[in-house]
């Protein structure tokens, strides 16, 4: 959805349209949900996220000033809501690099029983490539996981990402290349499938079903519907090139989201809680 037709509609919805505040939700639930996930590391959390962020966005419309754009406004709304969660998996069981590449080299990987449960091995290793990387984010603090996002997924110039997360643009260039650097070098050093390591996520099947990584009967990654990321809101003004990094994160997909969150939000804007809202 165009960004002009998200400020027409937030105009609208401000004059109490119950249908130009639906519009507005299905225009932004997908890099909302999508920037919850790389934030959050699972689909449950990031599902739980969005909802929320949804809800502030309908809640919080009055606040709109259009002293920027309306896209630009939401991802700051998502941005602090994301970096100061902590009711996600993560914000109980911090991660690290280190931690990462010693289960890398050091994990008891051919010491586990067949845990498939029939289920097709070249579909668990994509389930396992995806998960690992996207929880491979974790590793990094929440503000350079944010940056990382909005510069990797959705490719936000620096003057756009920096009034994001309020910070000058050359700040955000120079801490989006430090991060993405430090993300290819991990790759580089120990994954098989984007970089030379010894990883193979085919190799660690059973391991990553024994340590609940992945879920043979509850495939997230491979069951859900990759979406162009091209058809999300944009937040792009114009390219940037800064450090020639971009074929090393062709993990970052975008997906489309649960029809529950879609939903959750209908039922928001016919209860009384809805009402409330409009007639405060």
């Amino acid at each position: 959805m165009e960004k002009e037709e998200l400020t027409r509609l937030a105009e609208k919805a401000l004059e109490g349209d119950s249908k130009a505040i639906e519009a507005i939700v299905e225009g932004i639930q997908a890099p909302v949900f999508n920037m919850a996930l790389r934030m959050l590391g699972t689909f449950a959390d990031a599902e739980d996220a969005a909802q929320e962020i949804l809800l502030k966005v309908i809640t919080n419309l009055s606040s709109f000033r259009k002293e920027s754009s309306f896209s630009t406004w939401v991802f700051s709304i998502a941005a602090n809501h994301l970096k100061n969660y902590k009711k996600h998996m993560f914000a109980h069981l911090p991660l690290s690099f280190e931690f990462y590449g010693d289960d890398i080299m050091n994990g008891k990987i051919h010491d586990v029983p067949d845990l498939t449960q029939n289920v097709e091995k070249n579909i668990l290793a994509e389930e396992l490539k995806m998960s690992c990387t996207n929880v491979m984010l974790q590793c990094l603090d929440a503000e350079s996981r944010c940056i990382f996002v909005l510069g990797t997924m959705f490719k936000a110039d620096s003057r756009m990402a920096g009034e994001i997360l309020g910070m000058t643009p050359e700040a955000y260039r120079q801490r989006l290349s430090r991060v993405r650097r430090k993300m290819a070098d991990f790759l580089g050093e120990y994954c098989g499938e984007y970089g030379k390591g010894k990883c193979k996520c085919a190799d660690r099947i059973n391991y990553a079903i024994q340590s609940h990584r992945i879920d043979p009967s509850h495939t997230d990654y491979t069951s859900a519907k990759e979406i162009a990321a091209d058809t999300m809101l944009g937040v792009k003004e114009a390219m940037e090139e800064i450090d020639g990094l971009a074929q090393s994160f062709s993990f970052v997909k975008t997906y489309e989201p649960p029809e529950r969150i879609l939903q959750f939000i209908r039922d928001f804007l016919g209860s009384e809680s809805m009402s409330a809202v409009k007639n405060s």
